[in-house]
């Protein structure tokens, strides 16, 4: 049962209170006859009957936000803020993170909600109790950056990174890191205007920027810190290595970047191989190591993009089973349906097969490549549908497949038949 229940179990439902005129009730035989409301407020104490005032209010306002009657919404609101601080201590926290998640849904949907209203709602929620004040913090920052106020939004954080209560959980020490990297990811997006600004006045040495480079020492002590911590952790990452690149240290950013893709602590994450392999890229790294990093893209993600680049560094190797390999790569890009209308990946598949075709054994390969194909690969791409299709659409991606059909389907008749592959 998560909060939302418990809070709002159905208003019948109370622990009994026995007192004399219960036991005089029982010994006559006969039920009270006064409304419920009437009786409650009769036989339980204060705090009981104030529960009960809650939970009715915290239902109305549920109500009111499922029919989007969002004024409504907002008038109940008020007046359960009003209660929170007096609920009984096993209740308070419960409340408190309702109170928190309905009022922000309120404000977003209210027409008439200013940014006054959502920064009086955060602050009064972080100051009601401890357990969820970072958490507050962050997303009230976040609130603050989607409206772009920057300035605002990192002295929030800035707050909340030092702030400290009682003994320091693990969760706490958790949120309080979380915090410590997302500060420091609007000190980059600060160095990109300040970076942005620089450039347009002419100046090429983007080094000699003092103030520049003030917002890259904040903002690198925590993004560099952050590699400690096993995670998904992709825009921060990005970031660092963004600020590195400008300031052309290149081994530091190939260090974090091969840190993050092979920390075998790290989640299996196949954004850290892209990562890798688009700055190896960029800065002329040999490819044969290149296909190492697409080679562990691959077997985690089989259909990804950068699988036509992985194929085309095969097919420029001249080790036969580089070419083999390349085949194998292709075949399984077009397993799956994404890619089924790509004249790119056909004619790479094309591109393939010729070069094999200069090996002896080639159509043993292909055959033992389609062995467990060819039950279900021509349902998937060869259909008197697709050969229609494509003839209207797209003529070149008829003509390619044509060409293929007969040498990946040697043993059926297919539609596409009217075109071969030279060798």
């Amino acid at each position: 049962m998560d909060a939302t229940e418990r809070e709002l179990v159905p208003l019948g439902v109370l622990e009994d209170h026995s007192d004399s005129s219960d036991d005089n009730c029982s010994k006559s035989g006969k039920k009270p006859k006064l409304p419920l409301v009437n009786l409650i407020s009769a036989e339980t104490n204060y705090e009981t009957g104030f529960n009960w005032d809650t939970r009715v209010c915290l239902e109305q306002m549920r109500e009111a936000v499922l029919h989007h009657r969002w004024q409504e919404a907002a008038e109940y609101m008020a007046c359960y803020s009003q209660t929170i601080q007096d609920l009984i201590e096993g209740r308070r926290y419960s409340c408190k993170e309702l109170f928190w998640r309905i009022s922000t849904e309120i404000l977003h949907h209210h027409p008439n909600s200013k940014l006054e209203d959502y920064n009086n709602i955060y602050e009064r929620m972080k100051h009601l109790g401890v357990r969820n004040y970072l958490l507050i913090s962050l997303e009230h920052a976040f609130h603050l950056l989607l409206h772009g106020h920057i300035d605002d939004a990192k002295r929030q954080l800035s707050v909340a990174e030092s702030w400290r209560h009682g003994k320091e959980s693990v969760a706490q020490f958790q949120r309080t890191k979380l915090i410590q990297a997302y500060r420091s990811l609007l000190d980059y997006i600060i160095w990109c205007d300040k970076k942005f600004t620089h450039s347009n006045t002419g100046y090429a040495d983007i080094g000699d920027n003092q103030e520049m480079h003030s917002y890259f020492r904040q903002a690198s002590v925590n993004l560099k810190e952050i590699l400690k911590h096993p995670g998904v952790w992709d825009p921060f990452i990005l970031s660092y290595v963004e600020m590195l690149e400008v300031y052309e240290d290149h081994d530091e950013a190939l260090k974090v970047l091969n840190d993050y893709a092979y920390d075998s602590t790290f989640p299996p994450n196949p954004n850290a191989h892209v990562y890798l392999y688009q700055y190896m890229k960029r800065h002329d790294i040999p490819e044969r190591k290149l296909m190492k990093v697409l080679k562990i893209l691959y077997v985690l993600v089989p259909s990804h993009e950068l699988m036509l680049d992985y194929s085309s560094l095969l097919l420029q190797s001249e080790k036969k089973s580089d070419i083999q390999k390349a085949l194998g790569v292709i075949l399984e890009m077009l397993d799956f349906a994404c890619w089924r209308s790509n004249l790119d990946v056909w004619e790479r598949l094309r591109d393939i097969i010729q070069k094999l075709q200069l090996q002896e054994d080639w159509k043993d390969v292909v055959s033992g490549k389609m062995a467990s194909r060819k039950d279900w690969w021509p349902a998937l791409h060869f259909t008197s549908f697709h050969a229609s299709r494509d003839s209207e659409e797209n003529p070149e991606l008829m003509h390619v497949k044509a060409s293929l059909s007969k040498i990946l389907c040697p043993d059926l008749m297919l539609r596409y038949t009217d075109g071969q592959i030279t060798s």
